[in-house]
């Protein structure tokens, strides 16, 4: 496995706590992981504002203060479970959250983070899983909070559509499909793909990795196609493109991405 360098967005959340530990899983070929907790500077009272006392100032700017040492305290009561000693590091970056974690992920291999649902996570520590995969440049492994990374599967599934997308989420995880036991290539219904699989199928061989094809039905619609066969057969990872069509299409008509990893009940690699 060709994953050396692992960037972890911690936040304190339940499914950061998943993805550390999700990511401490891949450590075991020695790798370093490093969790960085990013945060707003966004106040929505301007304690700097003439207007505000200077108590009350103090008072706000504690409680922002407050919330970042909590969550660090909660890295702390992990480090010791996660026995990486010092391959295991932490750190804070204050900016639009992110932003920060698209340009800090551009000098690791990968980066790691929880399947967040916004309303549970204070606002000044919100991440958008979508919205960074688009932007770093790197592959983005998304965890559910109740993932259990020591859960032994071996069985990966591509969901493949011949795209510059799907060929670039290909790419960024072929480390961790030679390490699995099985790998499936998934394709929808009859659309047609620019080239044969059977030349992926190959690709993936001389790579050690056995893989095989197959064929799920459209309907109804690619993204609950392919969260139910997921289900069904409970592999340990989704590899698939992110929006290959524009960041605002997807948004404004639900597309693939953003259904998968909302209602994703395993991990999944996201590339760009």
């Amino acid at each position: 496995m060709s994953i050396y360098n692992i960037l972890v967005a911690f936040n304190g959340s339940d499914s950061a706590v998943s993805a550390l530990k999700y990511a401490t899983s891949l450590a075991r070929n020695g790798a370093n992981v490093t969790a960085l907790l990013a945060h707003s500077t966004h106040e929505v009272i301007n304690s700097r504002a003439a207007w505000v006392p200077a108590k009350a100032r103090e008072i706000l700017e504690q409680a922002n203060a407050d919330i970042l040492d909590k969550i660090e305290v909660r890295f702390e009561a992990l480090r010791d479970t996660l026995a990486l000693g010092d391959r295991l590091h932490f750190r804070r970056e204050a900016g639009r959250v992110d932003a920060v974690l698209s340009e800090c992920a551009r000098s690791y291999d990968i980066l790691i983070m929880g399947q967040d649902r916004a309303e549970n996570v204070d606002e000044h520590v919100v991440q958008h899983p979508d919205r960074i995969a688009l932007m770093s440049g790197r592959p983005v492994l998304i965890v559910p909070e109740d993932h259990d990374a020591s859960a032994n599967h071996a069985h990966a599934v591509i969901a493949w559509d011949g795209s510059r997308a799907s060929a670039r989420a290909l790419s960024d995880s072929l480390g961790l499909l030679e390490d699995q036991g099985r790998v499936t290539v998934l394709t929808i219904g009859n659309e047609p793909t620019p080239r044969p699989v059977s030349e992926l199928l190959m690709h993936l061989e001389r790579h050690d990795v056995k893989a095989t094809h197959e064929v799920i039905d459209s309907v109804p619609g690619p993204a609950r196609a392919i969260l139910a066969y997921c289900r069904d057969q409970d592999p340990c990872l989704l590899v698939m493109g992110a929006f290959e069509h524009s960041k605002f299409r997807e948004d404004f008509l639900g597309g693939v991405t953003a259904r998968v990893i909302k209602d994703t009940s395993i991990p999944v690699l996201l590339s760009h």
